[in-house]
Order: structure tokens, then sequence, then C-alpha cells
């Protein structure tokens, strides 16, 4: 084993099972690891600097292929299901064996690093593999340790990463070629089969969702942001609802956009860097996040670049619609020192709405907020995933992130619900989807609107303001606000057809009704009656 590099930590690669004669590159920066993936063929420099690279057939998570260990030490602690599949530990062992045989054939490449910025709630995460180009993305996406730090590094858990390599899923008991796998015993993340990198920061996601609950702290699939006057906003959302946009606003600064934690002192980010969709990204509207896809560092996901000029083209979907950014949060102009901010002031909920029901900002009770958190609405359009036709489709993703969450929802919405009770936090939901009608006929929510209501919900002057019962959520609505169209303030009368908006609320409420049967036996009948009514 040829170790390289300048921060080789005493915690070899051996300990891993891992006795490769070929290289190791060890916490290596993005100047190498560019060098790297140009000679491997892995991608080309775009216009400004940042690395373009394509994932492949997968080009976003692999929902299907992802499993839960089920071994006793914590398999009574897992909400088994639709988003946590079990997989056998024979099987497990299985895959483990034959990713070892893999990475021990080839260079590799080591990032250590931590997943979390507050030091007493974080956990250490060693990345092996043998990609440069997704040992930059993880080391963009994490937490770096300082120089200091790396030589005695001792990993809390271990991602062994075989993008190319495909398992056989009748030997090993999965559903395709293709498997994500955490065995939280083991503390051993397995991926293989799937180029996509965002799998390798939603697995830290997940065992920071599964560890930090029995700590009193909140995990959250957020973005938070700190006004002038120290005053935290969390952004709760799902892909697609300006969660990432949003928050990365000049007024405030930016902890973060995807992941944080929320303890009895602060809320921090889990991550040191940002992931965010650049599919048709405009310089005008997001111009801090637009300028990071020409900058040196960044990796830049499937991305259309045409080969002579190197120019990118932003709005070609022709790779995919989930075309993604990662860079460090230090691209970000207005960041916090220390990712870290105080209990938030308010939470704002995002819902792109399809159907064009929602209003563009309502505010919520504390049992409505958890209601609508245990919900986690948006809706899903044309060209958003394959199979999807020309109806939006109500997609419901219970606390803004089911798929991340190993336990029991019920445990993150009773931690969510106390936490606002404590601090007195006001809550609020924004949606950035559809007025006007239904996708096809109505318009998406003008950003510009958006952007205005949520300065008056932070500053404080919206909720001194006049409101008035949504008849069919139940949830208050401002009459006004400074910037914006009263007119849009009424979702109902946005519509040439005051009847058809009826019918599709009722609709909707429905759908609401329906999905929420699955979580009413684990709340009280406060949060139940803070559902909408039909």
């Amino acid at each position: 084993m040829n170790n390289i590099g300048k921060y080789i930590s005493s915690s070899k690669l051996d300990q891993h099972g891992i006795s490769s004669d070929e290289n190791i590159f060890w916490n290596m920066g993005a100047e190498i690891l560019y060098e790297h993936s140009i000679k491997k063929n892995l991608g080309l420099v775009g216009k400004g600097g940042a690395l373009v690279v394509e994932t492949g057939v997968h080009t976003g998570r692999s929902a299907n292929d992802k499993f839960m260990v089920k071994e006793e030490t914590t398999k009574d602690d897992i909400w088994w299901g639709k988003v946590n599949v079990p997989i056998s530990e024979e099987n497990f062992d299985k895959i483990h064996g034959q990713i070892l045989a893999y990475l021990n054939e080839r260079d590799l490449y080591v990032q250590d690093l931590y997943g979390g910025t507050d030091p007493t709630c974080r956990i250490s995460v060693r990345a092996i593999s043998p990609s440069p180009w997704h040992s930059l993305f993880i080391r963009n996406l994490l937490v770096r340790p300082d120089g200091a730090d790396l030589a005695g590094f001792a990993p809390d858990f271990t991602i062994l990463h075989a993008p190319e390599l495909k398992v056989n899923p009748a030997e090993v008991g999965t559903n395709s070629e293709t498997v994500i796998t955490l065995n939280l015993a083991k503390k051993l993340v397995l991926i293989a089969g799937t180029s996509y990198a965002g799998e390798m920061k939603k697995s830290v996601f997940s065992i920071l969702n599964y560890l930090l609950p029995a700590k009193g702290i909140m995990p959250m699939h957020c973005s938070a942001n700190i006004g002038k006057d120290g005053d935290t906003a969390i952004f709760f959302g799902l892909s697609g609802t300006g969660k990432t946009t949003l928050s990365a606003d000049p007024e405030r600064s930016l902890i973060g956009d995807d992941e944080h934690g929320w303890s009895d002192t602060s809320v921090f980010n889990f991550e040191g860097g940002c992931y965010a969709k650049v599919i048709r990204l405009s310089k005008e509207a997001e111009p801090e996040i637009y300028a990071t896809t020409g900058m040196f560092g960044t990796v830049l996901e499937n991305v259309v670049i045409d080969p002579d000029t190197r120019e990118l083209d932003l709005d070609d979907g022709s790779k995919a619609e989930n075309t993604r950014a990662a860079y460090p949060i230090t691209s970000i102009p207005n960041t916090t020192e220390g990712g870290v901010g105080d209990h938030p002031k308010n939470i704002i909920m995002l819902t792109a709405d399809a159907f064009g029901v929602m209003p563009p900002i309502a505010r919520l009770t504390p049992e409505q907020a958890m209601y609508h958190f245990l919900s986690g609405y948006t809706a899903k359009v044309a060209g958003t995933e394959k199979g999807l036709g020309k109806e939006p489709v109500a997609a419901f993703s219970t606390c803004f992130g089911a798929p991340f969450m190993p336990r029991h929802p019920s445990v993150y919405g009773n931690l969510l619900r106390e936490k606002i009770a404590q601090h007195e936090v006001t809550c609020w939901l924004v949606n950035t989807g559809w007025t006007g009608g239904v996708y096809g006929v109505g318009s998406r929510m003008p950003i510009k609107y958006t952007r205005a209501l949520l300065r008056g919900a932070l500053d404080g002057t919206l909720d001194k303001g006049d409101f008035r019962i949504d008849p069919n959520f139940g949830f208050e609505i401002p009459l006004s606000c400074a910037g914006v169209d009263g007119n849009v303030l009424d979702p109902r009368g946005t519509w040439a057809d005051g009847k058809a908006y009826d019918a599709q609320a009722a609709h909707l409420v429905d759908l609401f009704r329906k999905n929420f049967t699955e979580y009413e036996d684990h709340v009280d009948d406060n949060v139940k009656a803070a559902g909408p009514i039909l």
C-alpha cells in the first residue's frame, strides 16, 4: 500500500479490510483531484473553472436500491417499511466482501471529514472511493477538519464507495445491480452501482437522523440563515420548492442549504458545502448560486458543456433535469462563520403546489405546523421525474425528508413541536408553486412576491397585520403585504372559474386526509384537528 499525501491519518485502511497494493491518496485538495479526474477522462474543466462530470444512468437517488441492515441492536428503533427496507446481515456481508475485493484492485482516494459543524454533536466520517471527482464532491459537502486534526483522525463511520461495481441481485438480495446500504452496528455505508454523488452525502444525513434524536437534538432537512439582528430562520422543503434559492438571500447570512440540527443551544449545519439544483438557473434571480457554476472547485453534475469552448448551457436538460452544483459553502459570499446560529425565530415550510390551491403564504399554529411537517407536501409535474404525465401529482414526504428518516416520523414531529413551544417560534407555510390555476393553466408564483412575503414574515411586519382563515385548511392568510399584489393572496380569486378552484381544493384536501391516516395513531387530538376539512 503506497500512502500518498501530506495529511495521512495514523488510522490506516487495513482496519477497513483494505490491503491494496495500489496508490492511496489521502485528503487531497481540489487541485490534485482535478488533475486526476482529467487524466482518468472523468471530467472537463468548464468556462470559469468548475469540474463538469457525468453520473451515467443514475442522475438522481436510487430510492428502490436503498437498504438498512436489520440487526439486533437497532432493529426496534427503525421505522421499517417503504422508506427503511431491511436487508440481512448475511447479504450485507456479501456486498461488503465484493466491494473490498473491488477496491483492493484500484487507486483509492480517502477523505477524512466531519458530519456536523458543532463539535459536541458531529461524527467523524471517512469516505473511500476509486473516483477522484467523488472525493472532491464529498470534500466540498462535508466539514473539513483542521490539518492538525487529520494525523490522528479516527472515523466513527466509514463510506466504501464503488460506483462502477455492479452486484448480482439474485445473490445478495437487492432489487438491481445498484445498492446503497447502511449498517448502524458496524458503522459502515456501502455504495455500489451508481455514480450519483448525492448518495454519499445523504448517507451521512441518515446516520445523523438516527443518532441525534436520542440526544434530544432535532435533525432537519432544511436550509437556514440569519438576519442582521441575529434572528435565525429555518426553511423546510423538498427538492424543487426553493429551499436553497430562498435561503441564499443577500440580506441574510447563510448557515447552510440542506441539512441541520437543532440542539439545546443552537441550530448548526451538518455540512460544509451546498448541493444546488442548477437546471435553468437564472443569474438575475439567483446570482450567488449562479456564480458558483463558474468557480474553480465546484463540481457540476450532468450539465451540458461545449467540448470546444467549454461554455455551459444550464438551460439544457438533455442529460438530466436534476443537474447539480456541489461547492464549498464559502463560495457563497454571505455565510455565517462556523455554520451555527441561535434558536430560530421563524420556521418556513415550503411547498410547490402544482394544483394552484395553496396561498403564497399562511401562518400556522404549532399544531398545524406539526401536521404539515408530518405531511411534507409538495407536487411533482411533468419533466421532474420519468413516467409523469401532464397532470400534477401530489407528493407527501414526511418530515420533508422521508427517504433519510430511520426512526418513526412521530419522533421527529414531537421533537419539533416541543422546540417550537419552548422557543416560541412563528411558523409559516409558503407556496412557491402555481397560482391562477393548475400546472399548465396557471403560472408559477413570481419569486419577487415570495421574497417580499418572506421579508415581511422574517422582519415581523406580516405578523402584525390582519389575517383571514382559509376555509379549506384552517390556517391564517394575510390580507396584505408590501410589494405584493393583494389579489395573489387569495388563491381562489386568481382562478377564472371559482367553482373549478373549489373542486381542486376539495381534491387536495382529500389527498391530505388520506395521507395523514398513517400518522393518526401517533399524534394527539389537537394535531388531528389541525388538518384540512372536507
